[in-house]
């Protein structure tokens, strides 16, 4: 005679509600892999141990895809975050003044994933103006792609992006972006040589670049209408703790009269360098209406300078070349700025002629390489003598 079989038990799976009522068609669910005397039967204690392996493991699972989940969005908030296709996406970090704590932690994750052994990135800005396609920031990433042995240092190039459009180019471009927002300042547009607009945003660049020498992180930094053609590494002082570019270099790397150009220097971070910066960016209160590299000129004969121990260097536009004083033996060059211009027309062109030169001169055989006859053909579009008219429209001149 078979007997009716008791109802199956349930202990232990409904102690807590959860926020969803559970069903009684999901009850019965769960109550029908227990056997009606679970107690007593070894098959039972199998099937019972097994279910709750099988909980923890979902439980486990769902753990892990949370964390994994808040973890990547940490550093792509909405507003900022680009296509999950994008290569690289989690290296694209944005810096908001109203959160500090993420700032060190995302700015930091940055820097340590693009710096070489000794601690140095390479840095540039970029606004929308000079993000646009086929603009200045195409250029800019081409030359290193061109140039000789200078591909691998894209690997160490952090683009600091100061507004949103700037940033989703940068993430569609570039591994390393980073997105500074200045509360209250549009830094978007074609920024016009002196206007207020314009001295924001290159006090702002001191500002930033002052927070990555205390971060312990030395820096070359280049204006993005610099073109890289050669690995500029070994043309640096050993011995300097700022060395800067010139649009006028005087033959003596030590010459206080040199001309520097704020758009490329090298920087090791140190408590000297640290000083310096944090001196240089208060000196704008003390000259007023002046930008940056005007500054500079002034206060690199303070009594400052040398009390707090910087050793200062000015860079040979034979390896540093612009448009100002172009580098002309292009076995030598190693960068060129597309300095001493005015308006984005221009430099774009002066820009593509200048890297139309240099791949015709890869492309010639050795022994006419070493001839000193090849150069530029730039400046063009940005003349020197427009440049010296002051009743000139005066924008972008970096």
């Amino acid at each position: 005679m078979w007997l009716k079989p008791p109802r199956p038990r349930c202990r232990g799976f409904f102690r807590r509600r959860s926020t969803m009522s559970a069903t009684a068609t999901g009850t019965t669910i769960f109550c029908a892999l227990l056997p009606a005397d679970s107690s007593d039967s070894s098959t039972a204690i199998f099937a019972r141990r097994s279910l709750t392996a099988f909980l923890l493991l979902l439980l486990l699972a769902a753990v892990v895809f949370l964390y994994w989940s808040a973890d990547s969005l940490r550093f792509l908030p909405d507003s900022f975050s680009a296509s999950s296709s994008t290569p690289s996406s989690r290296n694209h970090v944005e810096i908001v003044p109203a959160e500090l704590d993420i700032i060190e932690y995302s700015l930091e994750k940055v820097l340590k994933d693009a710096a070489t052994e000794d601690n140095t990135v390479i840095l540039t800005t970029l606004n929308e103006a000079w993000a646009a396609p086929d603009s200045i920031i195409d250029l800019f990433l081409e030359s290193f792609r061109i140039g000789d042995r200078t591909r691998n240092l894209l690997n160490h190039l952090v683009i600091v992006a100061l507004d949103k459009k700037a940033y989703k180019r940068c993430s569609t471009l570039h591994a390393y972006c980073i997105a500074l927002v200045t509360e209250g300042f549009d830094f978007s547009g074609e920024a016009y040589f002196m206007t207020p607009n314009y001295l924001k945003m290159m006090w702002r660049r001191i500002d930033f670049l002052r927070s990555i020498l205390e971060m312990g992180y030395n820096f070359v930094f280049t204006d993005a209408d610099i073109m890289w053609f050669r690995d500029p590494f070994m043309h640096f002082y050993m011995d300097a703790d700022f060395q800067i570019a010139c649009d006028q270099f005087s033959g003596d790397s030590l010459d206080l009269g040199n001309r520097p150009n704020g758009g490329f220097n090298y920087v090791r971070s140190n408590n000297k360098t640290i000083e310096f910066y944090k001196f240089w960016h208060s000196s704008r209160d003390r000259f007023p209406d002046h930008h940056d590299q005007d500054v500079l000129n002034m206060i690199k004969y303070d009594p400052f300078v040398k009390e707090v121990g910087l050793k200062m260097r000015f860079l040979d536009t034979a390896y540093f070349g612009g448009l100002c004083e172009p580098s002309r033996d292009l076995n030598r060059v190693c960068t060129m700025h597309a300095n001493c211009c005015y308006g984005m027309d221009s430099k774009l062109c002066d820009l593509r002629i200048m890297l139309q030169d240099w791949r015709r001169f890869m492309s010639l055989p050795p022994a006419l390489k070493r001839s000193s006859s090849y150069s530029w053909r730039v400046p063009k579009n940005c003349s020197l003598s427009s440049f010296s008219n002051p009743r000139t429209p005066v924008k972008n001149v970096t």
